[in-house]
C-alpha cells in the first residue's frame, strides 16, 4: 500500500504539456506525420521506420509555476517558496507529462499518384499523465486548518489520471479527387498500468463558537481506481510479479485492452491554398485484469468542546470515530477509462512556385510537378480533459530549401506559454530521413525557467518513385 500512496504522490507533485506536436502537424516530409493527421498528404512510395528509432517524443508542461520557482537557488526558505506556490496557483492549473516511442513503422502505397492508396502500420508505446493542482488540499496539508476557520476545503480539487500503453495501429490513406485526400486509424490499446482519481467530491470543513464549541464537518466522496498496480503492493504475497516483464507482456497485447479510431482530411480548393483536420484518439479501454480501487466515502460530524489532543483516550475515541463513520474501502470492481481525443485543423498558403521535370519533389499541391518553397499557415488544438478543453493556436512558416532539406518554424499560445518559439528540421541523405523538432527554444538558456518543453526526433527510409 505504501507504494501506491508514493506513486500518487509523485503524480501531483512532479513538475510535469498537453500532446499537441505542432511543429509535427501536416510536416508531411516526415512520414509519421500520418499519426496526427491520418488524412495528410504524403508524396513518397513507402517508408520504414528505424525500429526504437523513428519516433521518440516528450512533451512535458505546468501552468502556474516552473521548477525555477522551486528549486531556484536565491536564498529563499524552501517552505516559503511551496507557499509562494501554491498562493499564485488554482485548481484549474495542471501538471502535464507525454511520452511516446514507435517500436515499429511502415507504411506503404498502392496505385499510381493520381488513384493512391496508403496504407501505414506500427507499435508505439505511451505513458500520459495528468493532474491539476489540489489547492485546497496542499494549503490544508501545509498550514492546517487554524486559521481558516468557515472555509470548506474542496476535496474535488483530487483530480488526476495517468496511463502507461501500447498501441497497435493501422491506417488507410485515399485519393478521393484531384484535391480531396481522406485517411483513416484503426487502433487497439493495450494498458498496461492505469490509475485514476477523477470526478471526486467532498469536503473539510471547521467552525467554533464564541461559547468554545467546536464544530468539524467531513464529507467525502473519493475514489481512486488502479489496475496493474496491485501485484506490487507491500501487502501482496505474489512474489513472481516482475515489472519488465509484466511491461513486456502488456506491450504484446496482453495488458487491459480497448479501441480507438481517428480520422483525418486533406483538402485543396486551389493548388496552393490547404485546409487540414484531423480527430485523434476516439476511444476507450475497459480496464479489468488487475483491477483494485480505493473508496473513501462517508459522513463525519463533531460538534461540542474544543478536543484536548494531548489527551490519548480523548484523542483515540475521537479518531475511532472518523473511521467507523468514514470508511475506507478496497474494491475490485471493473472501470473503463476513456483516451485523451485530440482535435487539429489548419490552413495554409504556400507560395515561390516552381515546376520540377523529373516528378521528385516536396509538393504541397496535388501536382507532383508543383514544387513551393514557402509556406504560412496556421493551426488549431484542442484536447479533451476531466475539467475542460485545452487549446492552443499556432501560426506557422514552412520553408523547402531543396527536395532534401526543409524547415518550419512556429509560434504558439496556450495555457503555458505565450512565448512558445518552435522549430524543426528533416533531411534526406539518400533513403534515411532524420528530423529533429523542438518547442520553446527562446527557453533554452534556461529550461528550469520554462513551464513547458517539448521535442521530437526520429530516423526513418524513404522510398520515392
Amino acid at each position: 500500500m505504501r507504494k501506491v500512496f508514493f506513486f500518487l504522490t509523485l503524480l501531483i507533485t512532479t513538475n510535469l504539456v498537453a500532446q499537441n506536436k505542432q511543429l509535427f502537424y501536416n510536416f508531411t516530409d516526415i512520414p509519421q506525420s500520418l499519426m496526427i493527421n491520418p488524412g495528410a498528404d504524403v508524396k513518397y512510395k513507402w517508408y520504414a521506420g528505424v525500429p526504437f528509432l523513428s519516433g521518440i517524443s516528450m512533451n512535458v508542461g505546468s501552468t502556474g509555476f516552473s521548477a525555477y520557482d522551486l528549486f531556484a537557488n536565491d536564498g529563499v526558505d524552501f517552505n516559503t517558496k511551496i507557499r509562494n506556490i501554491i498562493s499564485s496557483t488554482t485548481n484549474r492549473d495542471k501538471i502535464m507529462l507525454n511520452e511516446q516511442m514507435e517500436l515499429l513503422s511502415g507504411g506503404f502505397r498502392i496505385g499510381d499518384f493520381d488513384h493512391k492508396m496508403y496504407f501505414s502500420f506500427g507499435l508505439y508505446q505511451e505513458f500520459d499523465l495528468l493532474s491539476y493542482v489540489p489547492y485546497d488540499i496542499a494549503i490544508l496539508a501545509i498550514d492546517g486548518n487554524k486559521d481558516y476557520l468557515g472555509k470548506r476545503f474542496n476535496l474535488g480539487d483530487i483530480n488526476f489520471k495517468a496511463d502507461l500503453s501500447s498501441v497497435f495501429h493501422f491506417g488507410i490513406n485515399k485519393k478521393i479527387q484531384d484535391n480531396l485526400i481522406v485517411g483513416a486509424r484503426a487502433k487497439i490499446y493495450s494498458s498496461i498500468f492505469n490509475a485514476s482519481s477523477v470526478d471526486n467530491a467532498g469536503y473539510i470543513y471547521t467552525n467554533t463558537s464564541k461559547d468554545s464549541f467546536y464544530e468539524q464537518i467531513i464529507y467525502s466522496n473519493l475514489q481512486l481506481n488502479t489496475s496493474g498496480i496491485s501485484q506490487y503492493d507491500d501487502t501482496n504475497t505474489n512474489t513472481n510479479s516482475n515489472i519488465g516483464a509484466d511491461v513486456k507482456k502488456g506491450i504484446l497485447l496482453g495488458g487491459n485492452l480497448g479501441l480507438g479510431l481517428d480520422l483525418g482530411l486533406t483538402y485543396y480548393p486551389q493548388s496552393n491554398v490547404q485546409f487540414t483536420a484531423s480527430i485523434i484518439d476516439l476511444g476507450s479501454v475497459k480496464q479489468s485484469k488487475n483491477v483494485e480501487n480505493y473508496s473513501y466515502k462517508g459522513f463525519y460530524n463533531y460538534k461540542g468542546l474544543v478536543p484536548h489532543f494531548n489527551n490519548e483516550n480523548a484523542a483515540q475515541a475521537n479518531y475511532q470515530d472518523f473511521k467507523n463513520a468514514i470508511v475506507l474501502d478496497t474494491l475490485h470492481t471493473k472501470y473503463t477509462t476513456w483516451r485523451p481525443t485530440k482535435f487539429n485543423a489548419s490552413a495554409q498558403y504556400s507560395f515561390e512556385e516552381e515546376r520540377v521535370v523529373d516528378g521528385s519533389c516536396n509538393c504541397e499541391g496535388t501536382d507532383p510537378s508543383i514544387f513551393y518553397k514557402s509556406t504560412l499557415g496556421a493551426q488549431l488544438f484542442t484536447m479533451t480533459t476531466p475539467k475542460s478543453p485545452l487549446f492552443a493556436l499556432t501560426t506557422f512558416y514552412k520553408r523547402n530549401f531543396s527536395k532534401s532539406f526543409q524547415m518550419k518554424a512556429t509560434y504558439t499560445v496556450d495555457s503555458f506559454s505565450f512565448t512558445n518559439v518552435g522549430l524543426g528540421m528533416s533531411t534526406k541523405v539518400g533513403p534515411v530521413n532524420f528530423y529533429v523538432l523542438a518547442d520553446n527554444v527562446l527557453s533554452y538558456s534556461d529550461l528550469s525557467k520554462a513551464n513547458s518543453l517539448s521535442f521530437q526526433l526520429g530516423l526513418n527510409l524513404i522510398f520515392k518513385e
